[in-house]
């Protein structure tokens, strides 16, 4: 399983772990019922606390991205292509509204909030400023 956390992330490495995870599930990269590594082997390969990788573990487990059987381990839950997409909008929503809210705080109008994110869309999420 590649994952790829860093020290120097603004993401916490148990948020790291959640959203790479969440992301190769909800893309189809890992399919149903695909088996995760333990918590020990996954804390152990990524170098982090096992209570950092629980942690992520049960933030997948309410969410019902994943599932444990007891003495199996986890693996990934099985969701409708309907369920995965209203997850990730949902999601996305989320985190517009925060967004939103920040460009509000720092005087942004709606009208230049909506044309900041169309350009941005059409660019294919390439900000250009760089």
């Amino acid at each position: 399983m590649l994952l790829h956390i860093s020290e120097q992330s603004a993401e916490t490495l148990q948020e790291q772990i959640i959203g790479q995870l969440r992301a190769r599930i909800l893309s189809g990269d890992l399919e149903p019922d695909h088996p995760l590594p333990s918590i020990r082997a996954l804390a152990k390969t990524l170098k982090v606390s096992v209570i950092t990788v629980q942690r992520a573990y049960e933030q997948l487990l309410n969410e019902d991205i994943i599932y444990a059987r007891r003495g199996k381990g986890f693996f990934v839950a099985s969701m409708q292509q309907s369920d995965k997409s209203a997850l990730a909008q949902q999601r996305f929503s989320d985190q517009l509204v925060s967004i939103i809210q920040t460009a509000r705080g720092d005087g942004l109008a709606d009208d230049e909030i909506l044309q900041i994110f169309n350009r941005v869309l059409q660019s294919g999420g390439n900000n250009g400023d760089s």
